[in-house]
């Protein structure tokens, strides 16, 4: 059976969050006492990465010398160029008829090839996403060439047209979540609204239920900058390192090609996750170390979602309502906060908080290395001996940290700070983080 290139190298290669099955699930005693000797991934090791690299590059040599790839070959190599962080003049020799070709392309290498030219290519793709958006008729694939588009051009008259195409060709736009987000994207500042975010320390109070831990990612608005990770204890407290400093860590929530959090393999999106307990990914590049199995709406029932607490709960629709409940007042009327929510009602799903086992060396020099793009989970980084074995994780400390008090279901809030162009420190959010635990013990 032939080999969809695009597919194999998004599932194979890069290690995303999509078609993950749980070979284990771990429970809180099993992680308090896994130790980093507990791990080893082959193709962390030296000779596992040669392979991989290898590998990757067979499939772009595939393509060097045709004048004219299928859709499908351009989008494999499209891909293969993102996950090396190299975006080289065969790129651009391809992402112009690659664009054009997308009509005759499967809906997934449609996704791959708007992708690339929102992420790597969108001044020498821009004339031919321009021709090519009014003939798009799915949601995803409108929504990602219209960013592109937006990318480069973002005047008023363009956010019009956008507009005006998307409200002819979808008549249920309001109700779809890229297509809802899209809307919001073209009709406000956003730059302005970010400016009014509302006090951060609200949110970090926020009660969500009581009795369960909390994980709050905080990010920048440009996520090619480091984030990080803080956990909030059950009984409300954040946590603490051995010294009585702030437990924290340096989290990623970039996805490979950058797009926004509504939209398949794009960032992690603002908002708030359950989280149902941890297992093992059977895609090797997310690695041996147990990730844990975050859920937005939608993809997690309103009963898995409230970890079923409440009455009558069990046999709940989905309502916006219900999800804006979880927020503190303040924050309710804060459109970005909602981007879990209109993901779920999109579709996305599996978008896990696990570490990594890709070679971060292809992104040396970029913002955020060591750290490692996903296809738009929360990645902590690792690192791992010529041999295999696991040299350091801060998936494995994040993991002990979630699951110090024995519980393994709770709760994750990601949510941008600002625009700084600097990665997220503790610093920045401390005068925060001592102002909600006081709320929370109500002081």
């Amino acid at each position: 059976m032939k080999t969809n290139i695009a597919l194999a190298i998004a599932a194979i290669l890069l290690g995303g969050c999509a078609a993950v099955a749980p070979e284990k699930r771990h429970s809180p005693a099993e992680i308090a006492a896994y130790t980093q000797a507990n791990f080893v991934s082959m193709i962390a090791s030296a000779e596992g990465e040669r392979e991989a690299y290898a590998d990757v590059v067979g499939k772009l040599r595939a393509v060097a010398d045709v004048p004219v790839p299928g859709t499908e070959a351009a989008a494999g190599a499209l891909w293969a160029m993102a996950f090396l962080n190299s975006s080289n003049e065969q790129g651009r020799r391809i992402i112009g008829g690659a664009v054009d070709s997308v009509g005759s392309a499967s809906p997934d290498q449609q996704r791959e090839i708007l992708s690339a030219a929102y992420a790597q290519f969108p001044d020498a793709a821009f004339t031919a996403v321009e021709r090519i958006l009014p003939t798009l008729n799915t949601p995803r694939e409108f929504a990602i060439a219209a960013y592109a588009l937006l990318k480069v051009d973002a005047h008023a008259a363009r956010k019009t047209w956008i507009d005006n195409l998307m409200r002819a060709r979808f008549a249920d736009w309001q109700t779809e979540g890229r297509l809802r987000a899209l809307e919001h994207v073209l009709a406000t500042d956003l730059a302005a609204e970010r400016r009014a975010r509302p006090p951060l320390a609200d949110l970090l109070a926020a009660p969500l239920r009581a009795g369960v831990p909390v994980i709050y990612s905080l990010q920048r608005n440009d996520r090619r900058y480091m984030g990080m990770a803080l956990v909030r204890g059950a009984d409300g407290r954040f946590r603490r390192n051995a010294d009585g400093g702030y437990f924290s860590l340096p989290h990623l929530a970039l996805s490979l090609r950058n797009l926004p959090g509504t939209i398949t393999n794009g960032n992690t999106p603002q908002g708030v996750f359950t989280i149902v307990g941890a297992g093992t990914a059977t895609d090797k590049w997310i690695g041996p170390t147990p990730y844990l199995e975050s859920k937005v709406p939608f993809e997690a029932t309103v009963s898995e979602f409230m970890h079923a607490v409440r009455v009558g709960v069990e046999s709940e629709a989905w309502r916006e309502e219900t999800y804006d409940a979880l927020l503190p007042p303040t924050w309710r009327n804060y459109f970005p906060i909602k981007e879990a929510y209109l993901a779920g009602l999109a579709g996305r799903n599996e978008m896990l908080l696990h570490g990594t086992v890709i070679n971060a060396s292809y992104y040396r020099g970029e913002s955020y290395y060591p750290g490692t793009p996903s296809a738009g989970c929360l990645v902590a980084s690792e690192t791992w001996h010529p041999d295999g074995r696991m040299r350091s994780s801060d998936q494995l400390t994040l993991l002990k940290a979630f699951t110090a008090e024995g519980l393994d279901r709770g709760y994750l809030v990601v949510v941008e700070l600002d625009d700084q162009s600097a990665a997220v420190t503790l610093v920045d959010v401390l005068a925060d983080v001592v102002r909600a635990e006081k709320m929370a013990m109500g002081k």
